[in-house]
């Protein structure tokens, strides 16, 4: 009242709109930053003393980079060019007066830089990733340097690449990076520390909802909190910040969701960056990690792919030091297990344990554990094979949310239990907020909570927080806002967590988790199945190498002890080969400049792996092999595969001159031959009057027309046709292809509605050879204007399969080419070959998980079979396929133009085989026909004279295959037990 002497302040009737933009005014980085609290956040600054830099095109080490000549530059220059290097020399002077201050050096500049400080990386910088300040001192003292140098190394690319008008568009090669802002500012701590409480107020204003007390009672408290804070008076800042924590310090009750929080940094080891540019990525993003490490006792980070520990440990042995010491506090924590974060549907099964053989070998050595835990967060679908991978290697526990981005279906759990096509089982969770990037935020925090689709089952979450993809990692804002959460009322606990403390929390409640048996297919990215044919070519064929190249060195190694067995080399070339299994190498979701470093390896891995197997030959067989080819017509003929095989084969005679053979050779072995064995039945090839063509073997007949497609394949013992009346088998058909958004990923449904089938004939089917050992036909179709498929249709004795040997010179965009083999078979599903096994998937469409699966992938053979009879389709290096009511669909090329412009642009050498047969894949031999494809038999000269045959190994059950010859290789006592397939 007037006149009392008391201090009224009448109560007012707060606006809920009102109050809340007063609230996000005052905190604003647009508006009002003159008064507000956002525009305290840095004090006084000052300029640099001097900055000067030089640039390169290559990625050079410091040493070398200080010696070189800087020129002069200025905030607003621009710098490099797409994938260049620019170093800047920057030179201090910290005002005196800025004594007992936080100083930090502002950089705000186009690219991902590193700050370099005594010959050593000491923090990343990237506008992208909120990292544009490097903290000087933290109290400025007098007997501080108040003068020093350091060297800031920018990469001329974001943490996305620099697509031009896009992120997934190929780079921008005409792209120049910009200098906006450097300089020394005084930070003031206490103002961050209070944006961060307005932030997480206001958040828990908005995200709780006016249904909730807590909504109200924290919008209240922010704009208290504006009334008590004068921005122009420090002192008042206490007391603000003491407010904001009467709502933090209100805890939470017994039963509220625990939510795990982890530091990760998923950083793709190629993408839309080249390999080499990873290795500075992880720097950057490490040695900041490193640095919150020392300012945040409780912050623990987790980090997978031993590929990318190699790489500093190589490049920057430094902060690899720090690395492994943070490593030994349980604080920087390796996980995953494997070599790299690789694709989970493509590789071999052999590679898949591999990736884990490398992977948990290289954690023990260099951490002293393996890893409990596969983490797997972004690839493009799961083999079910996967389970039995994992357990054989050590591993119960995986963690992925890839399945999150399903376009059709929403799949029902977060945390269950995954089992594998052999029963094992695993415990899984995918994170509930749909991401392995968090930033921190109450709306993550909350979503982790409501999103989780197992309530009632677990009361636990992980959340992974950090820039990923692109690399960036954590950042102390994230911390303090995590902080914040740790057990507020109304929002779930956040603690600090490890894979470990997590799992193991899961595990006390598993009991009542549901169970999901078999793949985890992902509803989307299916076009990564095929797109870059020669990365998927190349990947089939390096497997087939180096199997054998270890069969036939393990054979010389026992029988003569003396032989040295490759170790080291093989494990050069298969960790080469597992690089290139990464989950956007292999499914061709890259770049060029990522294309050319695989086609790179793969050379590599030819090359060397071929003088390996000459080296095993010369050691396993030197008495029999002949010193020169023109003096005899006897071949070595060498079986790798567990199974005696009677094939054809090019024999090498007199002045070079081909012939064929047919020979017996037994499993895993050899023989020589110097004549042929008569055929039980000669390959006879027919031309009738109207241009078409029959050959037949005697296990089948086919009859081909002008343009090369299969009117009739039938199977002669019983007469079986395997072809419906009126339709035609390898018909091919183009498709348009543009997808929503992710170009050489996806690959929509309603493609289907575009099909045209190719009829244009450019040259007429011809006999190319006429038969006995070997028949075969060829004709040329034109794809389009640009585009000629050329084919040789073979048809060898005793071969129950037909083969297609494809060349394709493809030049189209947005096309997807196709090949068709209707077959006179019903079934509601269809069988493929997946890892060290095999799956069945419907061929109908009657529910929405059915139709999701219009584009599957598959191994060396899918099949298609009804009782008694079936039709099986074997290739040599494709993967995307499908099976559509009785229509048996091989993919064979696409034309993506995002991120790679050249995609699958060239000329393409491919074979695929139809093999019609009596009962069942498994009892026909189409595992074996399909082995025998992919792994063709090896023939060299031998000295003349008959020599006995030899066999090493031979397996009695036709259900087993000895996939793997090796010399042992064993990691740890957790893994002593692998299966035999490992050894």
């Amino acid at each position: 009242m007037a006149g009392s002497g008391v201090d009224f302040k009448p109560a007012v009737l707060k606006n809920r709109r009102t109050t809340f933009e007063r609230v996000e005014k005052f905190i604003s980085e647009i508006y009002f930053t003159d008064c507000n609290i956002r525009g305290r956040l840095f004090g006084d600054s000052c300029p640099l003393a001097s900055l000067s830099c030089f640039e390169t095109s290559q990625r050079i080490p410091y040493e070398k980079a200080v010696q070189q000549e800087f020129r002069p530059v200025k905030v607003g220059d621009s710098f490099g060019s797409m994938w260049q290097t620019c170093w800047f020399k920057v030179d201090l002077s910290i005002p005196r007066e800025w004594a007992g201050k936080e100083v930090h050096l502002l950089w705000e500049s186009e690219g991902e830089g590193m700050v370099w400080k005594d010959a050593q990386p000491i923090q990343g910088l990237t506008q992208e990733g909120e990292k544009t300040s490097y903290i000087l001192t933290d109290s400025l003292k007098e007997t501080d340097p108040h003068s020093l140098t350091l060297y800031v190394e920018i990469a001329c690319s974001g943490l996305f690449g620099a697509g031009k008008g896009s992120m997934i568009a190929p780079p921008d090669s005409d792209k120049k990076f910009s200098l906006h802002k450097t300089e020394l500012a005084v930070f003031n701590r206490d103002v961050h520390e209070l944006l961060v409480d307005f932030e997480i107020l206001l958040d828990m204003t908005k995200l709780l909802g006016e249904e909730n007390q807590r909504s109200f009672q924290a919008l209240y408290v922010a704009n208290r909190m504006v009334n008590l804070c004068d921005v122009a008076n420090p002192l008042t800042f206490p007391a603000v910040h003491e407010l904001a924590c009467s709502i933090f310090r209100q805890k939470n009750g017994e039963s509220q969701h625990i939510i795990h929080a982890m530091g990760h940094c998923h950083i793709d080891s190629a993408w839309l960056w080249p390999y080499d540019e990873t290795i500075r990525k992880c720097a950057r993003s490490w040695v900041t990690v490193i640095r919150l490490m020392e300012k945040n006792p409780e912050f623990t980070f987790v980090c997978s792919q031993a590929q990318q520990f190699e790489w500093v440990k190589i490049w920057y042995p430094g902060l690899y030091t720090m690395i492994q010491n943070f490593a030994k506090e349980g604080r920087f924590i390796p996980v995953g297990g494997t070599w790299v974060e690789m694709d989970g549907n493509l590789p071999g099964g052999e590679s898949m344990v591999r990736q884990f053989l490398q992977g948990q070998r290289f954690f023990q050595q260099e951490f002293g554990k393996l890893c409990a835990e596969f983490w797997l967060p972004d690839t493009f679908g799961y083999s079910a094979q996967l389970p039995q991978v994992m357990h054989g290697c050590g591993i119960q526990r995986f963690l992925t949310q890839k399945l999150s981005w399903n376009l059709v279906n929403t799949f029902p759990h977060n945390t269950f239990i995954w089992e594998g096509i052999d029963g094992s089982q695993v415990l899984v969770h995918f994170p509930p907020a749909d991401s392995y990037g968090l930033a921190g935020r109450v709306e993550e925090i909350l979503k982790t909570m409501k999103s989780n689709r197992d309530k009632g089952r677990v009361n636990h979450s992980a959340a992974l927080f950090g820039f990923g993809d692109g690399g960036g990692g954590p950042t102390q804002k994230m911390l303090d806002r995590l902080s914040r959460m740790k057990d507020t009322d109304g929002l779930p606990r956040v603690q600090m967590s490890t894979p470990d403390q997590f799992f193991t929390a899961l595990e006390k409640e598993k009991a009542q988790l549901c169970t999901w048996v078999g793949e985890l297919f992902l509803e989307l990215h299916n076009g990564t199945y095929t797109t870059h044919g020669q990365i998927k070519k190349g990947n089939r064929e390096c497997e087939c190498l180096l199997h054998d190249v270890e069969v036939l060195s393990s054979l010389a190694l026992s029988k003569k002890r003396s032989f040295q067995y490759p170790s080291a080399k093989l494990q050069h070339l298969w960790r080469l080969l597992l690089l290139n299994q990464f989950h956007d190498v292999l499914p061709g979701s890259c770049i060029q400049l990522v294309v050319e470093d695989a086609m790179r390896y793969y050379s590599e891995i030819r090359s060397a792996g071929a003088q390996l197997l000459k080296d095993a030959m010369q050691s396993l067989f030197g008495d029999l092999l002949a010193s020169s080819r023109e003096t005899n017509e006897s071949m070595l003929v060498i079986n790798t595969l567990p199974w005696e095989r009677t094939e054809v084969i090019s024999k090498t005679g007199p002045r070079d001159s081909e012939t064929l053979a047919l020979v017996t050779v037994p499993s895993m072995g050899y023989c020589t031959v110097q004549d042929s064995l008569p055929p039980p039945h000669p390959v006879t090839v027919t031309k009738k009057a109207d241009g078409s063509v029959i050959m037949e073997n005697g296990v089948v007949r086919v009859h081909l027309d002008i343009m090369g497609r299969v009117t009739s394949l039938c199977l002669m013992q019983p007469e079986r046709e395997s072809v419906p009346e009126g339709c035609c088998a390898n018909q091919f058909a183009l498709f348009d292809d543009v997808p929503l958004y992710w170009d050489a990923w996806d690959v929509m449904d309603y493609h289907l509605e575009t099909r045209k089938p190719i009829l244009l004939l450019l040259k007429t089917l011809e006999i190319a050879l006429p038969g006995g050992l070997r028949g075969s036909v060829t004709f040329s179709l034109q794809i389009s204007e640009k585009s000629i498929l050329t084919q040789e249709v073979i048809l060898d004795a005793a071969s129950p399969f037909i083969r297609f040997q494809t060349q394709v010179d493809w030049n189209e965009a947005h096309k997807f080419l196709k090949v068709e083999f209707p077959a006179k078979v019903r079934n509601p599903n269809a069988t493929y070959e997946i890892q060290f096994g095999h799956l069945q998937r419907p061929t109908h469409w009657n529910t929405s998980w059915d139709w999701a699966r219009f584009e599957v992938w598959s191994h060396k053979w899918m099949d298609l079979a009804e009782h008694g009879f079936g039709v099986a389709l074997l290739n040599d290096c494709k993967y995307g396929c499908s099976v559509q009511g009785n229509v048996m669909s091989l993919s064979l090329l696409r034309a993506p133009k995002s991120p790679d412009a050249t995609a699958d642009i060239g000329r393409h050498h491919f074979t695929y085989a139809v093999m019609p047969h009596v009962g069942s894949f498994q009892e026909a031999g189409v595992i074996r026909e399909a082995y025998s494809l992919n792994l063709p038999l090896h023939t060299v000269p031998s000295v003349s004279g008959q020599h006995p045959a030899w066999s090493a190994f031979s397996v009695q059950s036709p259900a087993v295959v000895l996939e793997t010859i090796k010399q042992c290789a064993r990691t740890g006592a957790a893994i002593e037990n692998w299966k035999t397939w490992l050894c």
